[in-house]
């Protein structure tokens, strides 16, 4: 009978953010696979666990997933760590999870920290729709692609940045989405927790003249359903009321659906556009 991959959230900051349950089942499965031997060692140290541990990260996680799904093929549990946080979130347990699967292994989660949201639900912005986007691209190309997508995301958006790259990024998106509401969280969980809520232009400044320290989360505000209307709405008045009317009637709408659709985007009455139209 094949094993179980337990994926066993840690502490992004405070160690006493780790669960009992946790605590235990990294005792009891038969191996830990960890993103980074040497930063695990010591939360395994501190809570005096001696379960064999072996590297799984980006740079082999073809291979050693292929090893860790043979071993839960024979029987074993192993017990899947990232260096802080939840396993398969901005990290390659992504793809042992999906080999997993594929392979018809058990997968369950162990539930705790997460940063992204841990950031949103103290960032003051709206948590009930939110798009995580984690860290950017490092192709400039894709990077580009993401950000003309995000323009109308109407959700609270979560990016993950490193300190060194927060300003480059803040400069980004504020050039790209327009000077929105934002919350720079940084040291999440740790003495020096901050939450810095502002705007993307102010953020940027106070950045370019204070060099920011520690692993940042931004929470992001979504670009609000009236503003889309109203640049709907503009695009719309650029063109005579004729030619709004000719776009449709070549599509083989009616003359009468047509009104309707003319009235609807410019935000108007049917009879003013009949009106027009006389």
């Amino acid at each position: 009978m094949a094993g179980t991959l337990y994926l066993c959230a840690t502490p992004i900051g405070n160690l006493e953010d780790m669960t009992f349950r946790a605590v235990r089942m990294l005792g009891e499965v038969d191996l830990i696979a960890a993103e980074d031997t040497r930063n695990s060692i010591k939360l395994l140290n501190h809570f005096e666990i001696k379960t064999p541990m072996t590297s799984y990260h980006e740079y082999n996680k073809i291979d050693k997933g292929h090893y860790l799904v043979r071993r839960l093929l024979e029987g074993e549990d192993i017990a899947l760590i990232t260096d802080a946080g939840t396993p398969g979130i901005s990290d390659p347990g992504e793809e042992l999870v999906k080999m997993c699967h594929e392979a018809g292994v058990t997968v369950t989660a162990l539930p705790g920290a997460a940063a992204c949201i841990t950031a949103l639900t103290i960032s003051g912005l709206g948590t009930r729709r939110f798009a995580f986007e984690a860290f950017f691209p490092t192709d400039k190309k894709e990077r580009q692609d993401i950000l003309e997508e995000l323009k109308n995301e109407t959700r609270t958006i979560i990016l993950y940045e490193a300190p060194h790259r927060l300003v480059r990024t803040l400069k980004l998106l504020n050039e790209t989405l327009g000077n929105r509401n934002v919350s720079i969280c940084r040291e999440l969980t740790k003495k020096h927790e901050t939450v810095f809520k502002t705007t993307l232009a102010d953020a940027l400044a106070y950045y370019e003249e204070n060099a920011p320290k520690g692993e940042c989360v931004i929470v992001l505000e979504g670009k609000s359903r009236q503003e889309i209307r109203e640049q709907e709405t503009a695009k719309w008045e650029e063109m005579s009321i004729e030619d709004h009317m000719e776009h449709y009637l070549k599509m083989g709408i009616d003359k009468k659906d047509a009104m309707k659709k003319v009235a609807k985007d410019r935000g108007v009455s049917k009879r003013d556009i009949y009106q027009a139209l006389l």
